[in-house]
């Protein structure tokens, strides 16, 4: 572990902060970080470069008070889930996003890594009881954590999980976790659609109408029409 890597990573970006980036990031931010105002293939191409450092420097990045510097701990997380690991490095990987999921905030940290890092830890793992635990989470990010994980898994042909997770949060009241249960349900729907369409038979009600839209989104117009009639 080095000091001097944290600061390095927030000097570089301090130097491409722009004003009205910063304008614009602090517009849409609803969580404990503030915006330096660095554009996002910055901050990527910054959390790429430092990939391969000492994973003990990441929770500084994650606890940092500055949005683009969690933004780079969370995607050099999601950097190193996408490189051929043992199962004892990608649980290392999920611990490290895990324990600092209070800083997770904001929708996109959760996106940027929780496919990958949290998803990839489970695809090898019989106990995937992490997600109901995070689906009942009284914090809105672990909630969309523990959808958005799943996509991950589904793509990889398993969609159990996020069938059970999608009727979990339903009902959230958080558009942000909602809209996710959108997304996963589409996305089984490539894998599955008759048991997306048993499911949204069984539970339509239930969903926002922007989550049911988004979740009848690669399905034939005659479904469609049926699965979003009131």
């Amino acid at each position: 572990m080095s000091e001097r890597v944290p600061d390095e990573i927030v000097a570089l970006l301090s130097a491409h902060a722009e004003e009205n980036e910063q304008e614009k990031i602090a517009r849409r931010l609803r969580g404990s970080s503030r915006p330096l105002g660095v554009r996002m293939k910055t901050v990527f191409d910054l959390a790429k470069t430092y990939r391969d450092i000492d994973l003990g420097d990441v929770p500084r990045l994650l606890r940092a008070p500055w949005y683009e510097v969690r933004m780079v701990g969370v995607s050099i997380l999601d950097f190193r889930a996408r490189l051929r690991l043992t199962d004892d490095q990608r649980a290392e990987l999920a611990r490290l996003y895990l324990d600092h999921h209070d800083m997770l905030d904001t929708w996109d940290f959760v996106d940027r890594a929780a496919p990958r890092v949290i998803g990839g830890w489970l695809l090898t793992r019989s106990d995937r009881s992490i997600l109901d635990t995070l689906a009942a989470s009284p914090h809105t990010y672990e909630r969309r954590s523990a959808i958005t994980a799943t996509f991950w898994l589904v793509r990889h042909g398993e969609v159990a999980d996020a069938l059970r997770i999608a009727e979990t949060l339903a009902r959230d009241l958080e558009p942000d976790v909602t809209s996710s249960v959108g997304v996963a349900l589409r996305e089984v729907s490539v894998q599955d659609e008759a048991a997306v369409v048993a499911f949204l038979r069984r539970c339509r009600g239930d969903l926002p109408r922007p989550a049911l839209r988004t979740a009848v989104g690669k399905l034939d117009a005659t479904l469609k029409a049926e699965l979003t009639a009131r």
